[in-house]
């Protein structure tokens, strides 16, 4: 063999060798390190805020049940396998920024199991002088997730963890947000976002045996 043929050779096993290597075949070589995947993988689902952090708060209340309360029973759903009357609480807040020219109300769950959470309520356009909200009253009853409108009752999955029912009450600098009842929540809140200059907030839990 001459010297050309050695040296291509050489160069043939190589190459080979650091195919092979690449591949994960060699076992001389060191193995990757991988992450770990978490055991529970929807755990580690985060959902971002829709509250800008420069946001001031102020105090939401509900004769329906306190903060950190569990939902009353007759403000569960009558739909995805609960059978309950689905009147939504009653908001009274307090302290909210003078300068706020209309309110909007939410209430979303971060416990579903969908991986981004679920909306059960968005209204808007609640009038700047409001200090107390009741379904019904005036406002624009957006679209909840479940693609009907208006308020749509806490039903978490049976022998599911507790969930924790945000209800939200939102300051806003501009007196309309011009948008359809038909629009998604996704779309509201995002609309919402930048207008929001103050927020209370109440957090209710549910969970079916």
């Amino acid at each position: 063999m001459n010297r050309t043929a050695r040296t291509l050779s050489i160069t043939g096993a190589t190459a080979g060798l650091l195919l092979a290597a690449a591949c994960g075949n060699d076992t001389q070589s060191t193995p990757a390190t991988t992450a770990a995947a978490p055991a529970h993988p929807a755990d580690y689902v985060q959902v971002r805020s829709g509250v800008p952090a420069t946001a001031a708060q102020f105090t939401v209340t509900s004769p329906d049940g306190p903060s950190g309360g569990t939902f009353p029973a007759e403000g569960f759903a009558a739909a995805f396998g609960c059978t309950a009357a689905n009147h939504a609480p009653k908001l009274h807040w307090s302290g909210a920024p003078a300068t706020a020219k209309s309110f909007a109300v939410t209430m979303f769950d971060p416990d579903a199991p969908s991986g981004a959470g679920f909306w059960h309520w968005m209204e808007w356009d609640i009038p700047a002088t409001a200090t107390d909200f009741t379904e019904g009253a005036p406002a624009v009853a957006g679209t909840n997730d479940a693609g009907a409108t208006g308020y749509l009752g806490p039903c978490p999955p049976s022998g599911d963890k507790a969930h924790n029912y945000q209800i939200t009450v939102l300051a806003l600098d501009t007196p309309s947000l011009g948008l359809p009842a038909s629009s998604s929540p996704t779309v509201a809140s995002f609309s919402m976002n930048s207008h929001i200059i103050g927020y209370g907030r109440l957090t209710l839990t549910a969970q079916r045996p």
